[in-house]
């Protein structure tokens, strides 16, 4: 098992079932006698969760590409300062639901801004901390959106974007996951859970066993 506390993103776009997974590698993680902190993005913190709040308001009318980027970054400020950093320190892993990869794919490649742009804000505040493994919960665009759908609540600015958004936010993760495959391990979501899951097992086991 690693000797020392690991920092766990899970990514994907909508209706990827991240937040039954994450559940799952939770109970995954705790029966390996680990127990993580889990936590969100844009979120964590009270300050990330309002502005988590402004980023997902449909009410307020159209924000500025620039305003959602510094909003997302400005979270997680917050959350590297007040959470990620401090458990990591303290020896505790952190699994977090979506991180910077969310960016370069929703910013990056569902808006369309440069990613070199998005590189200097990560390095700005991350300075040099990024995860030691991201699990890209993958399925086709349209298969998500109809799951999303079937919340019964009513969609958040993001989820109100078109099919061809969620296209070019699922090639950039793609993209990024071809380019680090050491980092990443794509997960295709798009079959029945048990699967999924089985997959996701498996990789816990392969992480805590050889670190």
């Amino acid at each position: 098992m690693s000797t020392r506390a690991l920092f766990i993103t899970v990514e994907g776009i909508e209706g990827t079932g991240k937040s039954t997974n994450l559940r799952f590698l939770l109970e995954c993680l705790v029966a390996r006698g680990i127990d993580p902190v889990v936590t969100r993005e844009p979120g964590g913190t009270p300050i990330g969760e309002r502005i988590r709040e402004l980023l997902l308001d449909t009410g307020h009318g159209a924000m500025c590409d620039d305003t959602e980027l510094l909003l997302m970054f400005a979270a997680r400020a917050q959350h590297l300062a007040q959470v990620i950093r401090p458990a990591l320190d303290k020896g505790q892993w952190v699994l977090c639901d979506r991180f910077t990869d969310a960016t370069y794919a929703y910013q990056g490649g569902g808006r369309g801004m440069d990613s070199g742009r998005i590189s200097v804000l990560e390095e700005w505040t991350q300075r040099g901390l990024r995860p030691d493994l991201t699990i890209l919960l993958d399925v086709d665009p349209e298969v998500g959106l109809a799951r999303a759908a079937g919340r019964g609540r009513a969609a958040d600015r993001f989820e109100q974007e078109r099919l061809e958004f969620f296209e070019r936010v699922r090639a950039r993760y793609l993209d990024l996951a071809a380019a680090e495959p050491e980092r990443f391990r794509v997960v295709d979501a798009g079959r029945p859970l048990p699967q999924v899951q089985a997959d996701l097992a498996r990789i816990v086991e392969e992480l805590t066993a050889h670190g």
